[in-house]
């Protein structure tokens, strides 16, 4: 991909390449099902147990032995907006352990709540709900179950759509739980609750659009901005090998996509640039050949959006991955992550590697996998403790339903061929809906959903 000198006038250049021609090969492993709309799933610091945030409202424990508990270990169900069932962005969206979880028993679990407003008309009657971060302990009867009225708010952030969330929460390596929000949602960063100047993302004085970070352990504690410029940061991971260097994959608007490496004080550039393009919110498909780029950083990858490129795409909406630090060595510094779909209204879900040349420069290729047919929806991917990567599906387009899968990514058998992968695997269809919301299923939306 080229990138224009006008463009790169000012801007924070941080080594860029763009795709490259090969492939890889993969196989998709099932490792559990039966769950809904997976987003999340992490295993706490020397812990032998997974935790699984369903998009509804629950997290489920996944054992030592692979098998997902029937019992839920937090249901938050009745403290979460009513979701719609053929696609939705907000729910239970983030899950992180405290460092010392294994003494404390504190977790913190991001989602979304009715809007709070009281004296706020015009809030009241057009804002759409409250993210919110809330610290829990586990339960002191039973560890395999929290305590729901442990609660403690530690950051409420009014929304003014339903869309653009982000609130991925992580810890890093300097004991500071970070988040993740979106620029407040519809499209272009413009509308009700949005900056009319400069949008929510360049709006230092507006929560959204950034990544935050907070002291849990300090009491009164304020979430302080530590980058901005954001569209909508949909799942982010520190690499376990320093925990410290982190990356986003940022949803953007129609023409492209973008992956980020992000470090305090950085501006990311929405809604001024559309990944390494200039960008003008009143013609989003038309991207001017110059622009105020000074102080903007670049992120270290990018593709085209199916959105407006059609014969020149790779997806629709990036999901951010990991860093892969397990057993294959061959893979090991490979930043694995993935698209939601190539199209919304049927399942193409896309899955790459990130790989940092030699020069310091990125190239990305795209996964091929051992599926009958295309991928699920790509919602999420997951880290275990031994640095191995999982991908996070749906057959869905929304949080309906209790049949989706959670695949361990691991290189096909020989290298180069799925044939030799040892078998196929085929989206799950199994689990009981029984306890899934009653909306149907059928996506009435547009292509143009995802990404408004």
């Amino acid at each position: 991909m080229r990138i224009s000198l006008a463009i790169l006038a000012g801007v924070s250049l941080l080594s860029f390449t763009g795709i490259s021609s090969a492939q890889v090969k993969v196989t998709l492993e099932p490792y559990v099902t039966g769950v809904n709309a997976p987003l999340v799933m992490v295993q706490p610091p020397n812990d032998d147990r997974k935790f699984v945030v369903e998009q509804f409202g629950r997290i489920r424990i996944i054992d030592a032995d692979g098998e997902l508990m029937g019992e839920p270990f937090l249901d938050i169900r009745d403290r979460i907006v009513d979701l719609w069932g053929d696609f939705d962005e907000r729910g239970m969206l983030g899950l992180a352990f405290h460092p010392d979880f294994a003494t404390n028993g504190k977790f913190y679990v991001a989602y979304s709540a009715p809007t709070r407003f009281q004296n706020d008309l015009a809030k009241m009657f057009w804002w759409d709900h409250t993210n919110v971060i809330a610290e829990y302990t586990v339960s002191k009867d039973d560890p395999d179950v929290a305590d729901r009225e442990s609660e403690r708010r530690i950051s409420s952030i009014d929304w003014p759509q339903f869309n653009h969330n982000g609130h991925w929460i992580g810890f890093g390596g300097d004991g500071k739980l970070y988040f993740s929000t979106g620029d407040g949602g519809y499209a272009n960063d413009w509308g009700i609750g949005h900056n009319v100047t400069e949008g929510n993302g360049q709006d230092q004085d507006s929560p959204n659009g950034k990544i935050h970070r907070i002291d849990v352990d300090t009491p009164g504690a304020e979430p302080e901005m530590y980058a901005y410029g954001l569209r909508n940061p949909w799942r982010c991971s520190f690499d376990m090998a320093d925990g410290k260097t982190l990356y986003c994959g940022d949803v953007q608007q129609n023409s492209y996509e973008e992956v980020d490496v992000i470090e305090e004080g950085d501006n990311l550039g929405w809604r001024k640039m559309e990944a390494s393009h200039c960008f003008d919110y009143t013609k989003p498909d038309e991207h001017p050949t110059s622009c105020d780029t000074a102080g903007l950083k670049l992120p270290i990858l990018e593709y085209g959006n199916c959105t407006a490129k059609p014969t020149d795409c790779k997806g629709i909406s990036v999901t951010g991955g990991y860093i892969y630090r397990g057993a294959n060595k061959d893979w090991d510094g490979k930043y694995i992550f993935g698209d939601w779909s190539k199209s919304f209204a049927a399942m193409d879900g896309q899955i790459f590697v990130g790989t940092k040349g030699d020069n310091g420069e990125w190239s990305m290729e795209v996964a091929t996998t051992n599926m009958e047919g295309k991928n699920p929806y790509v919602l999420a991917f997951a880290q275990d403790s031994e640095g191995e990567v999982y991908a996070l599906t749906s057959l869905t387009t929304g949080p309906w339903g209790s049949l989706d899968t959670i695949y361990k990514i691991v290189p096909a058998e020989g290298g180069s061929d799925t044939s030799s992968s040892g078998g196929t695997a085929t989206p799950a269809a199994s689990g009981n809906a029984a306890d899934a919301p009653e909306e149907n299923p059928e996506a009435a939306a547009g292509e143009e959903m995802k990404n408004n």
